[in-house]
């Protein structure tokens, strides 16, 4: 059974370089044998969390739609930008609302596979931000893989068909595609 994979990224910043990411993310994923599917966050669209707006009118449809992708799912693999030194509000507000959701009484995240990818347009390539999402995902029960692809000087990392110029990068982006998928199919506790 081929694995199945949903991947976003953290930002809808239309060119944004976290989404390049995410989509040569989905060319590696589906070259070994998965199955990716990618996703829009603005596809989802989310107030910001608030625990008096959930007490008052209960966690938002699309929070719930978005918790059912990722339960539906075998792993994630998110590509995320660095604001700040730190996520992206839209991808941490995402992760909270769906905290939020439980689906056949589990929570989506739990137990799941998950990749991580980071780009920044300057030296640092989002490691801080990767460094977070990490903490906050294995917080949440996720089992985030070790391996990751961190791009340095986006704005100079694709070619004009969307892939990477550098070898280097494309042999992360693999390496991580690799672990993502062997994680999904043969979970660490099962091994």
């Amino acid at each position: 059974m081929s694995a199945r994979i949903l991947v976003f990224s953290g930002s809808n910043r239309s060119g944004a370089f976290s989404g390049k990411v995410a989509d040569c993310a989905i060319k590696t994923l589906a070259l070994q044998g998965a199955v990716p599917t990618r996703i829009l966050l603005s596809d989802y669209p989310l107030p910001i969390m608030d625990e008096d707006l959930e007490r008052e009118r209960g966690v938002p449809e699309q929070a719930s739609q978005l918790a059912r992708q990722i339960h539906e799912h075998d792993g994630l693999l998110i590509a995320t930008p660095e604001y700040n030194g730190s996520l992206p509000p839209l991808l941490k507000n995402a992760i909270d609302w769906v905290t939020r959701v439980r689906i056949d009484g589990a929570r989506a995240f739990a137990g799941k596979p998950v990749g991580l990818a980071s780009s920044s347009n300057g030296q640092y390539a989002g490691i801080r931000a990767i460094g977070h999402l990490r903490a906050i995902l294995s917080h949440i029960g996720c089992e985030v893989v070790a391996a990751q692809c961190s791009v340095a000087r986006a704005q100079e990392a694709f070619d004009d068909d969307g892939n990477f110029r550098q070898k280097h990068l494309q042999a992360h982006m693999e390496r991580l595609a690799k672990s993502l998928i062997g994680h999904c199919v043969m979970p660490p506790n099962r091994q």
